[in-house]
């Protein structure tokens, strides 16, 4: 929350004291959107930019987070509608050092939902981590309930698939809801 109150008094937290706070949070969330971390990190500071601008409407109007969130999805949104075209290189670039990932991104889990497709995926992260209702995603991706459902559908069947396949599951255990 941005506003706190104590008695009759109230403060609202600075955009710094906000993206000191909640930044973590946010890239966890872009990180499950996106499929991976770069794009997570480039959705996120984009969101921040655009809510930087606007932080003295955005903090007193509403929840902050929430705005943000629904920056990086619009974000991720505009990115997988004008798909980029390849470009393929002669010579291939450098591979840089990269952070260790965190223990989550190991498993069998995270493996499937980053072969899933983006809209599949975003209903998916949409769903079970922010855990909206199939109503709520469908007016924050801008389809229909029913496309919210199959797509939910398609997901979890693939997910299922995946997990079955690598052997990380008996056939007594129940895989996915």
């Amino acid at each position: 929350m941005t506003q706190i109150t104590m008695g009759t008094t109230s403060a609202v937290l600075s955009f710094e004291d906000f993206v000191a706070a909640r930044l973590p949070a946010l890239l966890r969330y872009a990180t499950l959107v996106a499929g991976n971390r770069h794009d997570a990190s480039d959705l996120v500071q984009s969101a921040l930019e655009k809510t930087g601008v606007r932080w003295r409407t955005v903090a007193t109007n509403g929840s902050p987070e929430a705005y943000v969130r629904r920056a990086i999805l619009n974000a991720h949104i505009s990115r997988w509608r004008r798909r980029r075209r390849e470009v393929l290189v002669q010579d291939t670039p450098e591979v840089a050092w990269t952070a260790p990932a965190a223990a989550w991104e190991h498993g069998e889990l995270w493996a499937g939902l980053q072969q899933l497709p983006p809209r599949q995926r975003a209903v998916i992260v949409l769903r079970y981590y922010e855990d909206l209702s199939e109503r709520e995603i469908a007016l924050a991706l801008g389809i229909a309930p029913g496309t919210v459902k199959s797509q939910a559908s398609k997901a979890l069947d693939a997910l299922r698939a995946t997990l079955t396949d690598s052997g990380t599951t008996d056939s007594n255990q129940e895989v996915l809801p």
